[in-house]
């Protein structure tokens, strides 16, 4: 019976092994809350993934930059740091002008607009990644950006010398055209930077206030619906690369289904964190007249500077965009 024991040993080790070795660990750093409707996305989407290769995949969500801060996850994705990590992909318009395209306000400044924008900008987007080393697994929109502040205000005269949150270069850009000072402030930071008075405004969704408890430190959010920002989920090509057929195939038809749920999820939260916001005490209001002549003034000399730097490629998407 020793004997018969003892001769199992072996086998059950070299299958636990190959069990082990046969199971592939991945990291995906995200910037946002676990509560936050992308950070849940994703949770459903790697576990599609683990049900769809029988736990052969199994990917690890690290939200609220607790992995790498947002502005380091393109970063530690395309250096094999992490296999995977979800970025704002406006974060990087001075890699690439494609990156930024969907923070140029006004362009395109509804859902509609906004999956027009990204069919035209999609297959670009999908060169640009390719070039570093990544691939695009799926992107959805935020909410439309509205502007945060701490006073009532009439028009962009009024917001001149306020310190503004940037978080991209567009939402830099933006601040200067307006005679703000620009700050840059990582999404996890916000809730402690309005707080503290280190900004006092901001161009954001009402899903940012919501998570970020902004209506502590601010009354007042204009529903400019400037622009819908994407969040992508992107993957390094080697290790995208190093996974057979099958589990590929898994990732890729959980993306896709995730790209779905996550553009109605999206959708179907804008008027509900508009709600919490209002029962948290915030004025939600439209802008005046004159404060959106003003911002789509703004918009119309961002979008003319994108177009002169894109190039040829940038402004092919453009052109396909308006059609």
């Amino acid at each position: 019976m020793k004997r018969r024991l003892f001769a199992l040993i072996p086998l059950t080790l070299a299958l636990a092994m190959g069990a082990a070795q046969a199971q592939t660990k991945w990291d995906l750093p995200a910037g946002y809350p676990t509560s936050n409707f992308h950070t849940e996305n994703i949770t459903q989407f790697t576990q599609d993934i683990d049900k769809a290769t029988g736990g052969k995949l199994k990917i690890t969500v690290h939200a609220n930059g607790s992995l790498f801060k947002a502005n380091e996850i393109k970063r530690a994705v395309q250096g094999g740091q992490a296999q995977a990590g979800e970025i704002l992909l406006v974060n990087f318009e001075n890699e690439n002008p494609i990156y930024g395209m969907d923070g140029l306000p006004f362009l395109a400044n509804s859902y509609a607009d906004s999956r027009k924008l990204y069919a035209a900008q999609k297959p670009a987007l999908e060169k640009a990644l390719g070039a570093q080393g990544m691939k695009l697994l799926y992107a959805v929109a935020w909410p439309p950006q509205g502007l945060y502040v701490k006073k009532d205000i009439a028009s962009v005269a009024d917001m001149r010398g306020v310190k503004w949150r940037a978080y991209s270069p567009a939402t830099s850009k933006m601040a200067e055209l307006i005679g703000a000072q620009p700050v840059t402030i990582q999404a996890a930071e916000v809730s402690q930077a309005f707080a503290t008075g280190v900004v006092d405004s901001m161009m954001s969704s009402g899903a940012t206030g919501y998570d970020s408890k902004i209506f502590e430190s601010v009354k007042y959010w204009y529903d400019t619906q400037a622009w819908l920002p994407k969040n992508a989920v992107i993957v390094n090509l080697k290790a995208f690369n190093a996974l057979d057929a099958a589990t590929q195939a898994a990732v890729t038809k959980a993306a896709a289904e995730a790209e779905t749920r996550g553009w109605k999820l999206s959708q179907e939260k804008n008027e509900w964190y508009k709600a919490e916001l209002t029962k948290k005490g915030m004025k939600i209001l439209l802008p005046s007249p004159k404060l959106a002549a003003d911002l789509k003034q703004v918009g119309s000399i961002m979008v003319a500077d994108w177009e002169k730097k894109a190039g040829p490629d940038g402004q092919t998407v453009l052109a396909a965009f308006r059609k």
